[in-house]
């Protein structure tokens, strides 16, 4: 590893930082980063580095939280760390912590894979470098759930070593087959790499999550699977999202709202616990709406009208569904997915 080499204008590098220079407080933490930045902690094993990404998205900031009271209370994780921390500039926009991305500019978490012909480009190639410059052993990517609701964890692969690191988090693990350009595909170069989704933003459990998490990631000798370990953990396979077309435009209320292709409830969010069953109302749809609504499984297929039925404007689900990050934020809701879903036999 030869960090000396890592010179580069889209992230600033930290080697063991004096915790006291970041501040009293997470404002001030993120006023000191300024902009993307690495931080590396040499740690009791130098012959081995992990990582942690977070805050790729500046308005989830559990993950953030966690490094900035694990830096301040001046531990020494197990091995060498690699700390990346993203949108800074983004969370930095008044008010604080409320903006997923700078506007005009794309999600950093679409942008791990080429070409990386713009800013946002830039700024995930340059961390992909980093990187593989440290060559760590596992990758913990952190975020908060665009709504309400339980943590669970996301990968591409299943198999030990991502089930052993989603268990020092969460029990449930999502293995999908899409791809996003999403920081987690690294585990398609053999980096295991797993993303956390911690819970919203506003749930008191995510900070927790995120920083119990965290603890143990830096605290445990051994993270990756071992052979004689039981892991319980629930997997979950190839979940669909459940999109607008051409970003069509998403509301909230009790109900239809004439400006927007589908109305959810106030409270979407509530979809993310239990199981949403055929009975309850998913939303309201302006006439032909469900003609803007698209559900394609990992292999292009269209699947809207097998899982979802309209009865007059109604929108419900034809068989039980397992509903993950259902939002409140039409934003998101209309430029990423109103939420993904599971069949309640898969």
């Amino acid at each position: 590893m030869m960090l000396g080499e890592f010179n580069c204008d889209y992230i600033q590098f930290f080697h063991d930082p004096d915790s006291d220079l970041i501040g009293d407080s997470e404002q001030a933490f993120l006023k000191y980063l300024g902009q993307t930045s690495a931080i590396f902690i040499t740690g009791e094993d130098h012959t081995r580095t992990r990582a942690v990404c977070t805050l790729l998205h500046g308005n989830e900031p559990s993950g953030f939280s966690a490094v900035f009271h694990y830096l301040k209370s001046k531990k020494k994780p197990v091995v060498n760390t690699l700390f990346i921390i993203a949108s800074v500039q983004a969370a930095s926009l008044d008010p604080l912590f409320s903006h997923r991305m700078q506007p005009q500019q794309r999600d950093l978490n679409r942008c791990f894979s080429a070409p990386y012909d713009d800013h946002q480009g830039e700024v995930a190639n340059a961390i992909l470098k980093l990187i593989h410059l440290v060559n760590p052993e596992c990758l913990i990517d952190i975020h908060n759930t665009s709504g309400s609701g339980p943590a669970f964890a996301v990968a591409i692969k299943e198999d030990n070593n991502h089930v052993a690191l989603t268990s020092l988090f969460t029990n449930d693990l999502i293995v999908t087959d899409l791809r996003l350009g999403a920081l987690m595909e690294l585990s398609e170069q053999d980096l295991c790499t797993v993303t956390i989704e911690c819970g919203g933003a506003k749930d008191a459990a995510s900070l927790m999550i995120a920083q119990e998490g965290l603890h143990r990631y830096l605290s445990t000798q051994q993270v990756l699977a071992m052979d004689d370990e039981q892991y319980p953990v629930n997997v979950y396979h190839n979940p669909i999202r459940l999109e607008t077309i051409a970003n069509a435009p998403v509301a909230y209320g009790h109900q239809a709202q004439d400006n927007a292709v589908i109305t959810l409830p106030l409270r979407a969010d509530k979809f993310n616990y239990g199981m949403l069953t055929k009975d309850e109302l998913i939303g309201y749809l302006r006439p032909n709406g469900l003609k803007l609504l698209t559900a394609k499984d990992p292999l292009g297929v269209e699947r809207l009208e097998e899982y979802f039925v309209l009865k007059g404007d109604e929108l419900y689900a034809r068989h039980p569904l397992k509903i993950f990050m259902a939002t409140t934020n039409s934003f998101i809701a209309k430029t990423d997915c109103l939420f993904y879903f599971i069949g309640a036999d898969s």
